[in-house]
């Protein structure tokens, strides 16, 4: 059983940056893929970054590249999301997500999920 608890979530205006953060219970952090996902009102859920579990592969959706870094500490048990450039567009509640697999943008090969936080950016 993992469990995940994201924060960092807000409001913040357009151009400016928050950053993410979900802290995994347990002590196989270090085995898992981390994911992290957003979902709009009425939307789908969609994929935004992901990360091995030795940092060494890493992927994002198109629309976030150059403006998103996805980190990892496994000392901590922590999975970061580092979020610059914000734009409207990237409101959403904000999840992370485990995996005891390689990086896929699938939400259903996740296993576990934390609660979500909640990112709004005004224009």
């Amino acid at each position: 059983q993992v469990q995940l608890v994201e924060s960092g979530g807000g409001l913040v205006q357009a151009g400016g940056s928050l950053r993410l953060s979900c802290a995994a219970s347990g002590r196989t952090f270090s085995s898992y893929t981390m994911g992290w996902f957003r979902q709009a009102p009425g939307k789908e859920r969609e994929f935004v970054a992901g990360i091995s579990w030795s940092g060494l592969s890493i992927y994002y959706v198109h629309s976030v590249k150059g403006r998103f870094t996805i980190s990892r500490d496994n000392a901590k048990n922590t999975v970061y999301l580092q979020m610059n450039s914000l734009k409207p567009e990237d409101t959403a509640v904000y999840y992370c997500a485990s995996a005891m697999r390689e990086v896929s943008s699938d939400y259903e090969k996740y296993d576990y999920w934390g609660q979500g936080t909640q990112v709004t950016v005004f224009s």
